[in-house]
C-alpha cells in the first residue's frame, strides 16, 4: 500500500503537470508528415517514446493528458457515489424495520444485475429524456458518465454503512445522544458518519477504480464519453487500439493498457491497505 500510494502520487503529480511533463501537445503532431516521412502508426524512437497513432500524435503525451481525464472522472464518481451510499446506508440502519428491508431489497436487486448490461441499459433510457439533458449533459458528456456511474454504484457503499450504523446505533455515545435530544440527523451526521470515515475512505477508493475501468469499458464497446474538444481518456485510447492490433502496432495497445492497469493496480493496493488498518476484527485476530 504504501509503495502503491507513491507510484500513485508520482502518477498524479506527472498529470497534474501535463504541459511540463509532456513532449507534444494532446493533439499535436510530432512532425509534420513529408514525402517519404511520414509520422503515423511510428513505433517507439527518440521523437516518440511510446510510438505515435494514425494521425501522427505521441501516445505518451495523450496517455498523460488521457489519465487526467480517467482520473478526474473517477474522483469526481468516488465521491458522488460514496455520498449517495453513505446517506441510504445510514437511514436504512438507523431507521431500520421496513425502512432497512425495502432499501436493502432494492439494493439487492441491483446488485444482482450485471453491471455493464444496466450501464448500457440505462444510458440508453435517459438519453432519451428531454430533461436528463438539462442535469446530466448530454449522453456523450463526462458530466452525464459521472452522475451515471454515481447512480448504479452506490449499492456496495449502502450495505458496508448499513451494517456499521447497525452496529454504532447500539453504542453507549448513542444512547447518550437520543437521552440528550439529538435529532435523528444530527446523530447521523454528527456520531454515526463520522464514525465510519475508515470505511468510507475504502469504499471510496474502489470506487474510483471502479468508475475507471467502467470509463474503459464502456469506450472499448463504444459507449465512452468524449472527453471534449481536443481531450482524451484512457478509455478512449484503448478503444482507439483495437484495429491496431492485425497491423501489428501494438505500442497503441500495450502503452495505454499497462497504464491503466498500473493506476488500477495502486488505488487497489491502497484500498487494501486502509480496509487493513481500518478493520478492527483483523487487527485483534493479527
Amino acid at each position: 500500500a504504501v509503495v502503491s500510494a507513491i507510484v500513485l502520487f508520482l502518477i498524479v503529480l506527472i498529470v497534474a503537470l501535463a504541459p511540463i511533463t509532456t513532449r507534444y501537445g494532446v493533439n499535436e503532431s510530432i512532425f509534420k508528415a513529408e514525402a517519404g516521412r511520414p509520422n503515423q502508426n511510428l513505433a517507439p524512437r527518440a521523437e516518440a517514446w511510446f510510438g505515435t497513432d494514425a494521425n501522427g500524435r505521441d501516445i505518451y503525451s495523450r496517455m498523460i493528458y488521457g489519465a487526467r481525464t480517467s482520473l478526474l472522472l473517477g474522483l469526481f464518481t468516488g465521491i458522488l457515489s460514496v455520498g449517495v451510499g453513505a446517506l441510504i446506508g445510514a437511514i436504512a440502519g438507523l431507521k431500520g424495520g421496513w425502512v432497512d428491508d425495502l432499501l436493502m431489497r432494492a439494493t439487492d436487486i441491483m446488485l444482482a444485475l450485471p453491471l455493464l448490461v444496466v450501464l448500457v441499459v440505462v444510458r440508453g433510457a435517459l438519453r432519451n429524456v428531454s430533461w436528463v439533458a438539462t442535469i446530466m449533459g448530454e449522453s456523450t458528456s463526462v458530466r452525464f458518465l459521472v452522475i451515471l456511474l454515481s447512480l448504479i454504484g452506490w449499492m456496495g457503499v449502502a450495505r458496508l454503512v448499513r451494517g456499521q450504523v447497525k452496529q454504532l446505533k447500539e453504542r453507549e455515545f448513542i444512547e447518550a445522544a437520543r437521552a440528550l435530544g439529538a435529532s435523528t440527523p444530527r446523530i447521523m451526521f454528527r456520531h454515526l458518519l463520522p464514525n465510519s470515515i475508515g470505511q468510507l475512505m475504502v469504499a471510496l477508493s474502489f470506487a474510483i477504480i471502479g468508475a475507471i475501468t467502467a470509463e474503459a469499458t464502456l469506450s472499448f464497446f463504444g459507449y465512452g464519453p468524449d472527453a471534449g474538444s481536443g481531450q482524451t481518456s484512457l478509455g478512449l485510447l484503448i478503444k482507439d487500439s483495437k484495429k491496431a492490433v492485425p497491423p501489428g502496432y501494438w505500442w497503441l495497445v500495450v502503452f495505454p493498457g499497462v497504464f491503466l492497469i498500473i493506476i488500477s493496480l495502486c488505488i487497489n493496493f491502497i484500498g487494501d491497505g486502509l480496509r487493513d488498518a481500518v478493520d478492527s476484527k483483523m487487527q485483534v485476530e493479527a
